[in-house]
C-alpha cells in the first residue's frame, strides 16, 4: 500500500482510511482498491469528504465505508439520492469501527522472536537514540529515532533483500529490507538510497545517508523493526 500511495501521490494514511475493508498487511493480487482525489478527505475522526464515482448510491457507499444509507443522507438533505452527479463531494459519516479498522493504532509487540533475531549491529556506528520505541503522550506508537555522530551512512543490520527504496510523504527517502523469518527493518529520514530493490544486502552494507533534519547540523534516522508486520523494541534485537 506504501508503494502505491507513493505511485499515485496519495498520503498513504488516506488510501488506507478509503480502503477499510484492505488488510495493508495481506494484500491479495486482484483486489480493488479506491483511489481517493485530491478534493477527498478522511480525518481520524468526523465525516469523509467523498467524490461521488460513476455508479454510486448511498447504499454503495455506505456498504464500503461501513456505515449506513441513511446516515448518509442524514449528512446530506440537500441531495437527492435518486439523481446522484457524478464529481460532487458530500460528506460521509463512518463509524469509530471504521476508522479504526482503516488506520489501527499498533501497540508495542511481544511476538516471540526468531532465534537468528538477536545480537544485530545498530544501524549507525556512532549514532545515538533520541528518541525510544514506545507509546507517546497520546498512546501513538513512535518509531525510535537515532541522531547520526560523524558517520552518517545507515547499514543494513541483518542479511536480507531489500524491498522498497524511495520516497514516502512525510517519511523522505525509505528504506525497507525483508530478512529470515519474516522481519523487517525500515530506514526512514534517508537521504538518496545507497541500495536498489530487489538488492541483496548483508549486515553493514551502506543504506542510505542520513538526510538533515529541521536543523541542518543535525542528522536523524527513524529505525524500525517489524515481525510479520508487527512492531518490535529494536533493543530486543541489536547489540
Amino acid at each position: 500500500m506504501h508503494r502505491l500511495a507513493n505511485r499515485y501521490g496519495i498520503p498513504v494514511l488516506r488510501l488506507q482510511r478509503f480502503n477499510p475493508g484492505i488488510n495493508a498487511r495481506d494484500m491479495k493480487v486482484g483486489q480493488r482498491l479506491m483511489m481517493p482525489s485530491r478534493q477527498e478527505r478522511a480525518p481520524g475522526s468526523g465525516t469523509y469528504r467523498y467524490q461521488i464515482r460513476p455508479g454510486d448510491t448511498f447504499g454503495r457507499i455506505a456498504a464500503h465505508f461501513n456505515t449506513s444509507a441513511a446516515a448518509i443522507s442524514q449528512s446530506n438533505r440537500q441531495v437527492n439520492p435518486r439523481t446522484l452527479q457524478v464529481g460532487r463531494l458530500i460528506s460521509v459519516p463512518v463509524s469509530a469501527s471504521t476508522r479504526v479498522a482503516a488506520a489501527p493504532r499498533s501497540r508495542p509487540s511481544n511476538i516471540t522472536l526468531p532465534a537468528s533475531a538477536h545480537n544485530w549491529p545498530w544501524p549507525l556506528r556512532d549514532g545515538r537514540v533520541t528518541r525510544e520505541f514506545g507509546e507517546d503522550a497520546r498512546g501513538t506508537l513512535q518509531p525510535m529515532m537515532l541522531l547520526a555522530g560523524n558517520d552518517r551512512t545507515a547499514r543494513a543490520v541483518s542479511a536480507g533483500v531489500v524491498k522498497f527504496a524511495g520516497n514516502m510523504r512525510q517519511l523522505g527517502n525509505v528504506v525497507i529490507i525483508h530478512h529470515a523469518s519474516n522481519m523487517q527493518t525500515v530506514f526512514a529520514y534517508c537521504g538518496t538510497p545507497d541500495v536498489r530493490e530487489g538488492q541483496q544486502v548483508m549486515p553493514g552494507t551502506p543504506v542510505c545517508r542520513v538526510a538533515p533534519r529541521e536543523q541542518a547540523s543535525q542528522h536523524a534516522l527513524l529505525f524500525d523493526i517489524r515481525k510479520a508486520g508487527h512492531p518490535v523494541d529494536p533493543r530486543r534485537v541489536l547489540k
